[in-house]
């Protein structure tokens, strides 16, 4: 089968569980659960006397209980005293990916790429950056195009609405009307340089029809995924952002379509009496790779 050459390769993230790093009884849980990726949280969800002990208390688990799934760790900023110490931890820990918070330019980004050269970090280690403070969001595009430098590790932006509202003063409303704009925003400078983009948290874990509807919106306006704060929210999480199986069979005969001999070296095939770029090609190959890691967690005991 035709394969794309990508400095993002296709990965599944329709459901980002954030799980605190010194809870212990949650990061039990992990493993059990059908989540695409878990944030393991150094930041926010994790008191500043109680960060030492959570860094330990990380590594350890994943040590020996390390899921099933992309493994993401969220650090402190590195300006907060305790960015650093997190790195080291999150080294020690391999995750797949580091999530970076409130990052606000292009330079945020080149620090932590910085660091994580000068410690031997494996090439293969993705960032993650948290988009959710105003500057942070007029910088949005300049900061995604770290991500098509060479060496550059940026893989994801995580939309964070709750800082970013109290930044703005834009209240909770449902349907978002004042942050769709925004939300846009940050999905257009993600998409033109090749980074996955996950939605926001919605807070209220026990309004499932809210969550819904706002799973749907973030799935019309292009989204990968939604970042969550409950377990109970990973099954809707990964319905509504899974793959449309007209669609799938649609990127099958694509890459089908490509893979004839008489096709090889055509820019534009005629396919079903539809024109078909190698643009469409491209974008096949995703959906089709992510259709294969839906069915491969699926086969999993």
């Amino acid at each position: 089968m035709t394969t794309a050459i990508d400095h993002h390769p296709a990965r599944l993230r329709r459901s980002v569980l954030c799980v605190p790093a010194d809870n212990a009884r949650a990061l039990a849980k992990v493993r059990q659960l059908a989540a695409d990726a878990v944030i393991f949280d150094l930041e926010d969800a994790v008191a500043p006397e109680h960060k030492g002990e959570a860094r330990e208390a990380l590594v350890r688990h994943l040590s020996k209980n390390r899921p099933d799934c992309e493994v993401v760790i969220r650090v402190n900023a590195l300006g907060s005293g305790f960015g650093q110490m997190d790195l080291t931890a999150a080294l020690a820990a391999n995750p797949d990916a580091i999530l970076l918070p409130k990052v606000e330019s292009p330079a945020d980004v080149q620090t932590a790429v910085d660091w994580l050269a000068e410690n031997d970090a494996p090439e293969s280690l993705r960032l993650w950056a948290m988009i959710e403070t105003p500057r942070g969001l007029i910088n949005v595009a300049a900061t995604a195009e770290t991500g098509r430098t060479f060496g550059g590790r940026l893989d994801c932006f995580v939309v964070g609405l709750n800082d970013l509202r109290k930044e703005t003063g834009v209240p909770v409303h449902p349907g978002r009307a004042y942050l769709v704009p925004w939300l846009m925003q940050i999905l257009l400078a993600a998409r033109g340089s090749g980074l996955d983009v996950i939605d926001a948290v919605f807070n209220d874990f026990r309004d499932a029809e809210g969550f819904e509807a706002e799973c749907r919106q973030g799935r019309d306006m292009g989204y990968d995924g939604k970042m969550l704060i409950h377990p109970a929210q990973i099954g809707p999480a990964n319905e509504h952002f899974g793959l449309d199986q007209a669609a799938i069979e649609e990127a099958r005969a694509i890459i089908a379509a490509f893979d004839l001999p008489e096709n090889a070296e055509k820019g534009v095939i005629n396919l079903h009496g539809r024109m078909v770029e190698r643009l469409h090609l491209d974008q096949a190959l995703k959906l089709a790779a992510k259709a294969d890691m839906i069915e491969r967690r699926k086969a999993r005991p």
